[in-house]
């Protein structure tokens, strides 16, 4: 995917810190940052949890796509980052030129959801240990 849709100087520059996308906004699109570094995290009441960092050639957003549903955590620049967004014709237009796109982004999902699987594995058992001690 990085080669097809990330060339160029097509993306926007987004300044350190500033937001991408939020959590609770309907997404239309994914995203794939070009250069730099951005961070997912989610609010929960009054405080942010970190979820990660996305870096050059990744991408996100990619539900957004699917399902059309809220989004489910909020991106910021870490730094600068040049970030393009890419829309659903503008994405189908690229699965049908090269379906290995496709292939790539569920791979990617898949491994973001065992990632997840295992961090809520590791959560319960820390849960499991302070209620035995």
């Amino acid at each position: 995917m990085e080669e097809d849709m990330s060339a160029g100087d097509l993306g926007k520059i987004y300044a350190d810190g500033e937001m991408i996308i939020r959590q609770g906004e309907v997404g239309d699109c994914m995203y794939v940052v070009q250069s730099g570094k951005v961070e997912v995290f989610k609010v929960q009441g009054d405080s942010e949890m970190h979820l990660g960092m996305i870096g050059e050639g990744d991408f996100f957003g990619e539900m957004a796509l699917l399902d059309r549903d809220v989004r489910s955590a909020s991106i910021r620049a870490v730094g600068e980052a040049r970030v393009l967004k890419v829309d659903k014709r503008t994405f189908l237009s690229q699965v049908h030129a090269d379906p290995t796109i496709a292939l790539r982004i569920v791979q990617k999902m898949s491994q973001r959801i065992r990632e997840l699987h295992a961090e809520l594995a590791r959560k319960k058992e820390r849960e499991g240990s302070h209620l035995h001690s």
